[in-house]
């Protein structure tokens, strides 16, 4: 059983105070543990806009990188890390920047690469740990962007339910190794549309089609389901898995009962690392419950290489690829291409890199912004503050207070960016919230400032005008804003 599940239950009240007095004393504050009312109100929503929030800069607590906000500002380790423990996230480094390559090789600890793949490297994917982009043209790779298959089944009471493509199977895998067809090529055609703001400005957004170019397995399933997904950026990823699975569970209004308009509810996912159903916190429709199923399964399904959690050795190959299936793969002497040695810190990697602190938290326009941001309902789902559990076996990411802007939880985002594709519990309108930390940061470490699940928005201002269904609501609210709110709104996003 891996440790956290060793680790000792409490209540969501102990946690919550335990985790606030380890961050405090980390953070140089009183060493008292916090009464109950200090508990509550450092974590309640925000009342006072009139200057920045207590170590609301740290937006990562402790573990948050000081020491670089330009193109490598994703890059860095949690700030608090010891020096021993920086070197395992070093190495970690290394792996995360491997190019994989086939299989046999001189090089026996790198080689099982495909044959069928999307990237050679995680690095490839996730270029300086930031976000990935739909592709500029047909010329233009789309190797930081993936297109998910699935074939919907059941009827309507099991309209979630869906299988592979059974040809292509989970993904179109764009890369092939010599000798074999690469699945296909990902094709986008961008259709225009003028919407206007309240002082006259007008927004052209673009709503993108999908489609498979030349197929090289023959024709997909008639009722094929396209889901493209970029890579989203990889900061701060170890803090939201120490949230408290009963916190995130806490904020879950499945039938709205308070009326609010916000039905948010947990994707309920199998974990092959916990050995057990979890919530959901990882991915674009919180596919995943932990880090380790995450890398294992873009491992397997991105890179084609095998490792304990998705051990088979011809990754996202179907029965219908009989060439693929039957290539000598890296690990054609038993075990794994990738196993656990290589495993460990590639997922140490990932927990530990540090969110950015944010810039100008105190600026006056960026306080007007964080009250609109409140008053129009952006923090009901983006929710600004969580404390991690202070038992968490990771003792760099226990006991910390963040500001990711997430309740990890789904929600149905309208008509408009519906995907159609059904993942674990998650319907084909539903999305996780995703975190907006160093969300301003995005142009100067990705060089693009493409937004959403496929990357369909150009700017934060598009980005916001795509919201439906639950965040309808807040997206009127800010076309109604005036230019200097809506500047102020998105000086706060920026700042993040």
């Amino acid at each position: 059983m891996p440790a956290a599940c060793r680790a000792p239950r409490r209540s969501a009240r102990a946690r919550r105070a335990a985790a606030l007095a380890v961050f405090m004393l980390a953070a140089g504050a009183a060493p008292a543990a916090p009464t109950g009312d200090e508990r509550a109100a450092i974590l309640a929503p925000a009342a006072d806009f009139s200057a920045a929030e207590r170590w609301e800069t740290l937006s990562g607590g402790s573990a948050t990188n000081r020491a670089r906000l330009d193109r490598d500002a994703f890059s860095m380790p949690s700030a608090n890390l010891s020096f021993a423990r920086r070197a395992e996230f070093f190495i970690g480094n290394g792996l995360f920047r491997r190019a994989w390559v086939a299989a046999p090789a001189s090089a026996a600890s790198a080689d099982g690469l495909g044959p069928l793949y999307n990237a050679r490297s995680c690095q490839r994917c996730h270029l300086k740990d930031g976000r990935g982009h739909p592709p500029a043209g047909p010329n233009d790779s789309a190797v930081s962007m993936l297109l998910r298959l699935s074939v919907p089944s059941g009827g309507e009471a099991g309209r979630n339910r869906a299988a592979p493509e059974p040809v292509y199977g989970a993904q179109l895998q764009d890369f092939a190794l010599p000798g074999h067809r690469a699945e296909g090529r990902l094709h986008i055609d961008y259709r225009e549309t003028p919407t206007m703001l309240a002082g006259g400005a007008a927004v052209r957004l673009r709503a993108p089609s999908y489609r498979v170019a030349e197929p090289r397995y023959g024709p997909l399933h008639p009722r094929v389901v396209l889901s493209p997904r970029i890579a989203p950026p990889m900061i701060g990823l170890g803090l939201l898995e120490a949230i408290a699975e009963e916190d995130i569970l806490a904020r879950a209004d499945p039938g709205d009962r308070d009326g609010d308009g916000i039905s948010g509810r947990p994707n309920r996912v199998w974990s092959a690392s916990l050995g057990r159903f979890a919530a959901g916190r990882f991915g674009w429709k919180a596919g995943q419950a932990a880090l380790a199923d995450q890398a294992a399964a873009a491992m397997a399904a991105d890179i084609g290489v095998s490792n304990p959690l998705a051990p088979a050795p011809w990754g996202d190959c179907t029965r219908a690829q009989i060439a693929c299936r039957e290539t000598v793969h890296g690990a054609a002497g038993g075990g794994f291409e990738a196993p656990e040695e290589l495993m460990a810190p590639l997922v140490f990697y990932a927990r530990h890199l540090a969110v950015p602190a944010r810039r100008g938290a105190g600026a006056p326009e960026t306080l007007a912004g964080k009250r609109l941001f409140y008053r129009i309902g952006c923090a009901a789902c983006h929710v600004p503050k969580h404390a991690t559990r202070a038992d968490w076996p990771d003792e760099a990411l226990a006991g910390q207070l963040i500001w990711p802007y997430t309740d990890l939880l789904l929600h149905d985002m309208g008509e408009g960016l519906a995907d159609g594709g059904p993942e674990g519990a998650a319907a084909g309108r539903e999305w996780r919230t995703p975190p907006l930390w160093g969300i301003g940061l995005t142009g100067t470490v990705s060089g693009h400032t493409f937004f959403l699940h496929d990357g369909r928005a150009r700017n934060l201002t598009e980005a916001i005008l795509w919201h439906g269904g639950e965040a309808e609501t807040a997206r009127e609210a800010f076309r109604a804003l005036p230019p200097r709110d809506r500047a102020a709104l998105l000086a706060f996003l920026n700042s993040l």
